[in-house]
């Protein structure tokens, strides 16, 4: 723009305000801006001006925005700083209670002890002995648990004894674990009997003398051989159901223990659970194949704990 051009936007600017004779606030100027650039300068130019307005216009609604911003998240300060300082003052309330609390329960525990200083002799002799007896009882205790802590540790070397002389069986056919401090050989029916049968088979026979020769090492063990079944009834010949079918093959596990393999019958014993005592589902076929099976269990050694409580 020349200087010409500027001369007669001043003097139409001016004339305008003396026309009006009104107070025109900034925004207003820049309306009449645009106006008075058509008639004083080229179209180019104009152009360019306007561009420039845009821009101006777009940041001032950029910054209005920036500043509602601003004063939202000053709020939000404030609010927080509001609630920030009413949990301080109940927290610090709480504590003055817990500290006047404290104070009464001390001030109770001295005039307790105020109290006992003023017991006789009997009853300070009495409260000695009752404190000797927890002392005593607290050092029976501690035997009672090291002594099953021992049990436990037997059980654990005789359960891994039994899986080492196994061998590689496959799971689903024997399985062995401590439960509870007992310790529990799972023999499945597919592999010590046929179907209906209970007669044990010749690769069973060859299993059971593996686990023989681990329970024969310990003489003082006692065991039951448990025999269990499905839920499908059994009767043939002189077994009636399947109570006798599960105790006729408890009593064939036992005889080959004691018959073939030497161990002492008076540690041994035969039940039969029948269909009573399922591990799965009787409702699908793997389910009863898993209820079919021979359990022997390692019997805790009851009389030796009981030894140990007469002991105490």
């Amino acid at each position: 723009m020349d200087e010409n051009g500027v001369t007669c936007l001043k003097k139409q600017f001016y004339t305008l305000i003396k026309k009006r004779k009104m107070h025109i606030n900034n925004k207003a100027l820049i309306g009449l801006f645009p106006i008075m650039l058509i008639s004083c300068v080229s179209n180019k130019k104009f152009k360019s001006l306007q561009s420039k307005y845009d821009s101006l216009n777009k940041s001032y609604s950029s910054l209005q925005n920036d500043l509602k911003d601003c004063q939202d998240k000053k709020s939000a300060c404030d609010q927080s700083l509001t609630q920030k300082t009413k949990n301080d003052q109940e927290q610090i309330d709480a504590l003055k209670k817990q500290i006047a609390f404290l104070k009464a329960n001390n001030t109770q525990a001295l005039q307790q002890l105020e109290d006992m200083s003023v017991i006789s002799k009997t009853q300070a002799q009495s409260i000695r002995q009752s404190l000797e007896n927890l002392g005593a009882k607290d050092a029976y205790i501690r035997d009672l648990q090291s002594e099953m802590a021992h049990k436990d540790s037997l059980n654990a070397a005789l359960a891994s004894n039994l899986k080492g002389a196994i061998g590689d069986l496959n799971d689903k056919d024997i399985d062995v674990k401590v439960d509870k401090g007992v310790v529990y050989v799972d023999i499945s029916d597919k592999l010590l009997f046929k179907s209906g049968s209970y007669t044990v088979t010749e690769k069973a026979k060859k299993v059971l003398g593996k686990v023989a020769r681990v329970l024969k090492a310990q003489p003082d063990i006692e065991f039951m051989v448990e025999g269990h079944t499905d839920h499908v009834p059994y009767h043939q010949g002189v077994l009636l159901d399947n109570w006798d079918l599960s105790v006729k093959r408890a009593t064939s596990v036992i005889r080959i223990l004691q018959y073939k393999y030497g161990l002492q019958p008076s540690h041994m014993a035969a039940g039969g659970r029948s269909e009573y005592v399922p591990v799965e589902s009787n409702e699908t076929a793997s389910g009863r194949a898993a209820n079919r099976r021979t359990r022997i269990i390692i019997l805790p050694q009851l009389d030796q704990f009981f030894k140990l409580l007469e002991k105490k």
